[in-house]
Order: C-alpha cells, then sequence, then structure tokens
C-alpha cells in the first residue's frame, strides 16, 4: 500500500468515526427530546388531573353589621374531639361538654364559611401531622379545627368545592366526595381525582380506606376500589335500590344502605339484603347484630343471623336519622331534631341534646315582603310561608297543598291584602292575613305554577311558565308567544305606569296597555344572555338581571349596558332583584350580594356575613334590608353596604 492508498484509508476510518460519533449524538438528541417530550406530557397530564386549591387561616368575618333572624337548628352529623361533643348542621357547629352544656357555636357566615355543613369527622392530614376536626362544607371546601384556629383548604373550581363527604385515612390522606367530580384525593401538597373510574360520580357517602374503599352513589349504586380496580353494584347486582344513602364496614363486610333497605357484600361480593323497604339513612355493625337508621322508623336492629328486622324503640319523634355512633357502654343516635342515647343492654332511647328552636320555621328562603302592618313574609322553597311580626317577634306559618312552593310575596298598601305566587297556583291572604282565595287554572289562569305577581293597570299580572295571564274586573284573560311574546317561560315582572316588563327564558318583551311593543334578545340588542329571572323598574331604566351576565340596564332609547364591570358574569336568583333610592342589590347564586351604588355608579361583591353566597330573596323595611339564603334570613342596615 502506497502512502496515497493508506492516507485515503485512514481518512476513510476517521470517517466512519466520525459518522458513529455523529449517529450517536443524534441518537442521543433524539432520546432527549422523547424523554423530553415524555416528561412534558406526564406534566400537561398531571396539571390537568391536580385541582389547584389555597389552605388559609380562617378568620372571624368582619361583616359583623349583619343580624341573624334565627331558623330552627338542625343536627347532622356529630363527632367527639379533645373529650367534647361537636354537632354540625346549616346554621354552623356547636360544641358541648361531656355534661352536655353547650359551651361555643361557630356559625355559617361568621366564624366560619357562609355554607352549610354536610360532614364532620376527626382525622390527622399529612400537612399538619396532628389531630384535627374536619368540616365538609356545601360550597366553600374544608375546614380544619385544631381546638384553638380553623384553617380552610379551599379548592378554586366551584364543582370541586362542592362536597358531599370526607373520609381522612391512616396515611395522612382526605378522600373527599364531591356532587360531580366524583372522589378526590388531598394528600397534603395537591389534590386530585383518586382514580379514573370514580371521576364524574355523585357521591353521597365513603367508608373504607385509600385502598378499600367503598363509594355510595346518588343514581349509579355503590362502587368497590381495592388493589387498582373497581366493582360496581346496582339492582342487577343485587343492590335494593340504586340510591346510595349510608355505608358501613366491618372487617371484610360491608353493610351498603339505601332507600329501599341494605345490602350485605362479603369480601367484595354481594349476599343478601336486610331491612326490605327500609330507608336507610344511617348504619353501624355492633358485633352480632347491625343497628339501622331510617328516615321514618327510628332506629331498627337487626340480627345478623336472622333475616327480620325488629323495631328497637317505640320513640315516633326519633326520625330522619343521619348517624348511629358509639361511646362507652351506650349508643347514640343524632337526627334533625336530638341526640338520643341508649345503653347497650337497653330497651329505649332517651332524648339527650335538641337544637335550639328558631324564630323562622325553615332554613331555605324563596321570597320576602314587608307589609304595611310592619309584618315581614317569609316564603320557603317548599315550606309555605311565615308572617313574622318583627317588632314582637313571633311569627304565624302557613302550609298546605297550595302555599308551599313560594315563588314571590305582594302586598297592597291599599288594601291590605297580600297575594303569593306559588307553583300551585295564586294564594290571595285578607288584612287580618287569613287565607282567603286560591286561584289556579281551573278558575282561569294560564298556568297553575304561578312564578311573579305585580299590580298592572287596574289588577294583577301574573307570570307563568306558559306566559302571561291578566285578572282585572272583566276577569281572567292570557297571552304567549302566538299573541307576540318573546317566549312562553316568564319568570319575572315589572311595572311602570302602562309598561309592563315580561323576563322569560328567551328574552325581554315590553308591553304597553297589555300589548307587546318590543323584544329584546341577543340577537338584536346587547343583552348578554336571554334567560331573565329577574326585573325592576329604577325611574329612566329598566333594570334585567340574567341567569349568568349578571344585571343591565335598558335605558328608555332600547339600549343595553352592563352594571358593573364587563368581566362581572354571575347568575341572579329569580326575582331576588331590589332596587331603593341608593342602591340596586341582586342576590346571586353562589356569588353572594351584588350592589350597585346608583349615585357613584360602583359596583361590589358582599358574601362575608351571610350564611350561605346564594341569595334567593330581597325585601326592605325602616332602612335595613333583607337577605334570605338558602341557609337561612340576615339583615343588614342599607348604610352599611359597601365592600
Amino acid at each position: 500500500m502506497n502512502f496515497g492508498d493508506h492516507l485515503r484509508a485512514s481518512a476513510g476510518k476517521k470517517l466512519l468515526q466520525g459518522g458513529a460519533v455523529a449517529s450517536l449524538l443524534l441518537l442521543g438528541f433524539i432520546g432527549w427530546r422523547a424523554t423530553r417530550a415524555l416528561h412534558t406530557a406526564q406534566e400537561q397530564v398531571r396539571t390537568e388531573r391536580e385541582i389547584r386549591f389555597i389552605v388559609r387561616p380562617l378568620a372571624t368575618s368582619t361583616r359583623q353589621d349583619f343580624e341573624t333572624i334565627s331558623s330552627p337548628a338542625v343536627f347532622f352529623q356529630a363527632a367527639l374531639f379533645q373529650d367534647h361533643l361537636y354537632i354540625a348542621g346549616p346554621a354552623g357547629l356547636q360544641e358541648y361538654d361531656a355534661s352536655g352544656n353547650l359551651l361555643r357555636q361557630y356559625a355559617a357566615g361568621r366564624e366560619l364559611p357562609g355554607s352549610p355543613l354536610v360532614a364532620l369527622t376527626t382525622g390527622v392530614l399529612a400537612d399538619t401531622h396532628q389531630p384535627e376536626l374536619l368540616m365538609a362544607t356545601a360550597q366553600e371546601g374544608i375546614v380544619a379545627f385544631n381546638g384553638r384556629d380553623f384553617r380552610q383548604i379551599f379548592p378554586q373550581s366551584p364543582e370541586a368545592r362542592s362536597i358531599t363527604s370526607i373520609l381522612p385515612t391512616a396515611s395522612g390522606h382526605l378522600l373527599i366526595g364531591t356532587g360531580k367530580r366524583g372522589v378526590l384525593l388531598y394528600d397534603g401538597t395537591q389534590i386530585i381525582p383518586l382514580h379514573a373510574t370514580l371521576e364524574g360520580l355523585s357521591v353521597t357517602t365513603l367508608a373504607g380506606t385509600d385502598t378499600d374503599l367503598w363509594v355510595g352513589t346518588l343514581d349509579r349504586g355503590v362502587f368497590h376500589w381495592h388493589a387498582g380496580e373497581t366493582e360496581s353494584f346496582s339492582e342487577a347486582q343485587g343492590l335494593p335500590d340504586p340510591q346510595v344513602q349510608s355505608i358501613a364496614v366491618s372487617g371484610d363486610t360491608a353493610y351498603v344502605g339505601t332507600v329501599l333497605g341494605v345490602a350485605v357484600f362479603s369480601r367484595g361480593r354481594f349476599e343478601r339484603n336486610l331491612a326490605s323497604g327500609v330507608l336507610t339513612t344511617a348504619l353501624l355493625p355492633a358485633g352480632d347484630q347491625l343497628l339501622i337508621g331510617s328516615e321514618d322508623q327510628g332506629v331498627l336492629r337487626v340480627a345478623l343471623q336472622g333475616r327480620r328486622p325488629n323495631a328497637s324503640s317505640p320513640t315516633t319523634e326519633l326520625g330522619e336519622v343521619r348517624q348511629i355512633f358509639t361511646s362507652g357502654n351506650d349508643w347514640y343516635a343524632l337526627s334533625r331534631n336530638g341526640l338520643y342515647r341508649m345503653g347497650k343492654r337497653g330497651i329505649g332511647w332517651q332524648k339527650v341534646l335538641q337544637p335550639h328552636p328558631g324564630v323562622l320555621s325553615d332554613r331555605n328562603i324563596s321570597a320576602l315582603a314587608t307589609d304595611a302592618k310592619g309584618r315581614l313574609w317569609v316564603g320557603y322553597f317548599d315550606r309555605g310561608l311565615d308572617q313574622l311580626e318583627l317588632e314582637r317577634g313571633r311569627s304565624l306559618h302557613v302550609e298546605n297543598e297550595h302555599v308551599f312552593c313560594v315563588n314571590r310575596i305582594l302586598p297592597n298598601a291599599k288594601t291590605d291584602d297580600v297575594d303569593v305566587a306559588t307553583a300551585n297556583g295564586l294564594v290571595r291572604f285578607d288584612a287580618a292575613g287569613s287565607q282567603a282565595q286560591v286561584l289556579t287554572r281551573a278558575d282561569g289562569l294560564i298556568a297553575d305554577h304561578v312564578t311573579d305577581v305585580v299590580r298592572y293597570e287596574d289588577g294583577l299580572a301574573l307570570a307563568t311558565p306558559a306566559g302571561l295571564t291578566f285578572l282585572d274586573a272583566s276577569g281572567p284573560h292570557s297571552m304567549y308567544a302566538f299573541h307576540g311574546l318573546v317566549n312562553n317561560h316568564v319568570y319575572a315582572l315589572g311595572v311602570s305606569g302602562d309598561e309592563l316588563m315580561a323576563g322569560t327564558l328567551g328574552g325581554v318583551s315590553l308591553l304597553e296597555k297589555g300589548d307587546v311593543q318590543v323584544n329584546y334578545t341577543t340577537a338584536n340588542s346587547a343583552l348578554k344572555h336571554n334567560w331573565i329571572t329577574a326585573v325592576a323598574n329604577a325611574g329612566d331604566q329598566w333594570i334585567v338581571g340574567t341567569y349568568g351576565a349578571g344585571i343591565f340596564g335598558l335605558d328608555r332609547g332600547g339600549r343595553f349596558h352592563p352594571l358593573g364591570r364587563n368581566e362581572d358574569r354571575f347568575e341572579v336568583n329569580p326575582n331576588a332583584l331590589l332596587v331603593s333610592d341608593k342602591h340596586i342589590i341582586a342576590g346571586t347564586l353562589g356569588q353572594g350580594l351584588y350592589v350597585c351604588e346608583r349615585d357613584a355608579g360602583r359596583c361590589f361583591s358582599i358574601k362575608s356575613g351571610l350564611p350561605s353566597g346564594n341569595v334567593t330573596a330581597l325585601a326592605a323595611r325602616d332602612g335595613y334590608l333583607y337577605v334570605g339564603t338558602d341557609n337561612g334570613l340576615t339583615r343588614i342596615l342599607e348604610e352599611k353596604l359597601h365592600p
């Protein structure tokens, strides 16, 4: 081989070596890119699964200017913590000593978030490593109490903080049951779905551990998650009913309470049913027997070797049992109206605690109005109404087949009569507050369900889901979409002289002397949402509340403009709109009060101090604003409304 051949061979060898190095570099780059892409994808999946949240100290509300008008307290769940008994309910938390003396009360909207408490237990979570009393709220996440201070675990997603049940585990994790997001896991650093097979469920109750979990649902039976796998059981697999109310686990046996009885599972397999037909709301395995709490039959004791339940107590007031637990040598049953105790060898239940009574009859308020005699009329979602004498602090309750689901209360200042729009007709009360007349479709209304009522011309205008009915000296006559109404489903009415504004599911119709003059929708105006839930007159403009786009002003030239910031978007509850000399006030779904100052044009929200962010009704009298929510009634001097 000559020198040239050697040189060419050497160059070729180096070229091959260089190519190999380049190939290795290329392969390394490709591998790095693939690893980075995989890591990015994993991070993206983790981010998509992870639910943003904050943990913050919970301070007492600074809105001490809100005054609560008491509703009857309700017992929902109990827990023993630091030698004291705590009982949770919609109004908040009550603390009792060992002798049953009430020590402290922590109210929703004051010491606690403005939301009903729906679950109560104790546990040690991974982020604090200390025993805490754990509370779940209906809309405001989780509250933990160490005996001195409260802290709040607050998911940013409304669906993630709409909680139905909680279950702390020995590992320091907290399992969270929700109404729409299924089962979530909080490990002290993140909130994520527990498992893909448990997402999207409407959870009612949880029992077991974080490795062997039973999940009750509202309409899909029970799910058993274990060893990374999930099995579901409904009617086809032996469950008495797919609506699960309670679950208890003892060793390898799970007891699943439904609205039609109890299913027994042994080692994850369906075994048999007990207490057929019993609406089961609470369960406690107790050795060779099972205690079953019911909605309307007290507590049943079932011998697990037999199949026929025996009622253990003839106490008729022991109804709506929510929990059964044991302490020392006694069993305890918690119902809406009291805590009952029975010795394990006893034969009857004895009431040992009862919730305090209230001035009002219920907490879920749907309508408010004040009359010329100084009475506050309080309508309820499903409990009729109260006529409350504010000065004397006493009320008269009215509830029957027609006075049941109240939508609007309209006092007549001239005659002292009161018209009440309900889901079962228009009910008319005389000046003494006695029911005088009921009008339904049989009497000429276009529908039985009356959503709103106003005084118009020489009579009344009634809103219904089928159109409008006018009542005057000539009798009832109706109109609907065929006559030009923008939509048949009318939610709200407003009056200004001869003008009548009808807010519907499909926009607003402006009527004059009973005839439609113009319709406004998102298609022909600056209105941002067609679903109209509230209407009021404010002199030079109409105020229109929407279910999703906030509130708008409509001037006399037919131009809509949003009240407040353009980004303020919220749902205005039906007829929860009030106009005073100083303010325009809307009751919202979950966002509290939305207040606009008429002179300054400034708008702001108020949520702190309210027993619930779901404001459902408003009324004003003698300088006070009365605020009805789905969790009670409060009032505040209107001059103290500020951000």
